[in-house]
């Protein structure tokens, strides 16, 4: 969620030409379809209005995941195969689009993208499969190279992508090469060129004028030896767990900020909200983004720190929670980007996805005010192509109930009786080890985000000495 202050005042959403049967009604607190997305259509109960529901998980998209890990027993062929190859490095940031695009939660795409997929993607937000379906796909997954590199690669039809250290990490095959138009590409993602945008100056600026794309074989599974590779489950292994829970929905939830009470409300909300609906066991993804993140951004070790202790404390239930990183790269394109938030979680496994205030949002890099609309990120999902068979769960703003003490949904019959806690107030008051009000975030969870904002004071530099990204 872009902003700690508050998730999701009720607007009305207009008419759209693709057809949602399932979706929720946003003009409601939060009201559930009549058909479960697994079941056909039936008479609702006329005394309860119950619903059937199903046991089985969404399908990923295309009907089956994408894994392109090469069985171990074709590793050392691999290896020694990219070596006999023209090599390009990885970035940090394309590094984790391999792992994105590896274990699958960019099904059915199955390399970086070649120019027909890049322009699908940049203009439609979706691509059309070979049986005529669409799929969601909204942010391009694709792999730079400069003129040399051209160069070095002309006449070859696949190349090496090789980590820093000069390590095979995948053979890309049958490549195209096309041009790499910057501004149209930034432009069409974020919906500006203003200076500033943290993926850009990252990953575009300095990048090189040409696209490369092909089919991958990624000869071993990402890892980063950083202590969490245990949390980084792949789409197959998050159903298998889900099976292994007998989930008979699972609801996903996008973060990459510390859990306050008030995203648990949500999430707990949710869930109780799901059983009177008729599903029997409900389970909870709690899913953070673990790739690139702007730097003034928690780190992701310290996050998961932090949500490890609200589950210590229940705030949220071990047993019907399943905490995984998404190893995606962050780009903070608002309400394009929260349709590959939604789509991956398809592959995930998920049929219910919550959407909060100004989804993936950020300020405007060089003007005082929101880059986005607040409200567009949930009304993109509402109509967004490929999307269809995805539940899509807004709420209204979640604030500090001072009455109960606690994060409650605002009540406007009694405005005087809550208070907001903007994030910029959440950053302030651990810096200077103040305590939030009672009832704001577990005690155990905070204690986490005081000791990291005190280690960038023992650094004296403002910023953190470990790496960003995951």
């Amino acid at each position: 969620m872009a902003a700690f202050t508050s998730l999701f005042i009720n607007t009305p959403i207009h008419s759209t030409p693709f057809p949602k049967p399932h979706r929720i009604n946003p003009n409601s607190h939060f009201n559930f379809p009549n058909v479960s997305p697994q079941s056909p259509s039936h008479k609702p109960n006329p005394i309860r209005n119950r619903i059937r529901v199903s046991c089985g998980l969404i399908e990923p998209d295309g009907g089956k995941l994408v894994e392109l890990v090469v069985p171990e027993s074709q590793r050392d062929v691999k290896k020694r195969e990219a070596m006999g190859l023209p090599q390009i490095e990885l970035s940090r940031i394309n590094m984790e689009w391999v792992h994105v695009v590896s274990e699958g939660w960019a099904s059915p795409v199955s390399g970086f993208m070649r120019e027909s997929e890049f322009l699908q993607t940049l203009h439609f937000n979706s691509l059309r499969l070979g049986d005529g379906s669409i799929v969601n796909m909204s942010v391009p997954i694709v792999l730079d190279i400069d003129e040399a590199q051209k160069n070095r690669i002309s006449g070859s039809t696949s190349v090496a992508l090789v980590d820093c250290s000069g390590k095979p990490v995948a053979i890309m095959n049958n490549i195209e090469i096309y041009k790499h138009n910057k501004e149209e590409r930034i432009a069409r993602t974020w919906g500006t060129t203003a200076p500033g945008l943290p993926y850009v100056e990252e990953a575009i600026t300095g990048a090189g004028d040409w696209l490369i794309g092909g089919d991958l074989e990624v000869i071993e599974r990402i890892k980063y030896d950083d202590g969490l590779d245990h949390y980084r489950l792949s789409p197959s292994e998050l159903r298998a767990e889900f099976e292994k829970r007998n989930a008979d929905a699972v609801f996903a939830f996008q973060l990459r900020n510390p859990v306050h009470n008030g995203h648990a409300l949500l999430m707990t909300d949710t869930r109780r909200r799901l059983l009177e609906m008729g599903y029997k066991n409900p389970v909870l993804l709690l899913h953070p983004l673990g790739g690139f993140t702007k730097a003034d951004d928690v780190p992701l070790s310290w996050r998961m720190k932090q949500h490890q202790k609200v589950l210590e404390a229940g705030v949220l239930d071990p047993e019907t929670t399943v905490v995984s990183i998404f190893p995606s790269p962050m780009h903070y394109a608002g309400p394009t980007e929260v349709q590959w938030h939604a789509k991956a979680r398809i592959n995930a496994g998920a049929n219910f996805y919550i959407v909060g205030r100004d989804p993936a949002g950020m300020s405007h890099p060089v003007e005082k005010r929101d880059l986005y609309d607040a409200d567009h990120g949930k009304k993109v999902l509402s109509m967004a192509p490929g999307l269809e068979r995805l539940n899509i769960l807004p709420f209204k703003v979640a604030a500090y109930d001072k009455t109960q003490q606690k994060m409650e949904f605002f009540d406007p019959s009694r405005p005087q009786d809550f208070l907001f806690i903007s994030g910029t107030k959440m950053r302030t008051l651990a810096k200077n080890r103040e305590n939030p009000p009672d009832g704001f975030m577990c005690p155990g969870g905070w204690d986490v985000l005081v000791e990291y904002y005190d280690s960038l004071a023992a650094n004296d530099s403002g910023r953190t000495s470990e790496p960003i990204t995951a």
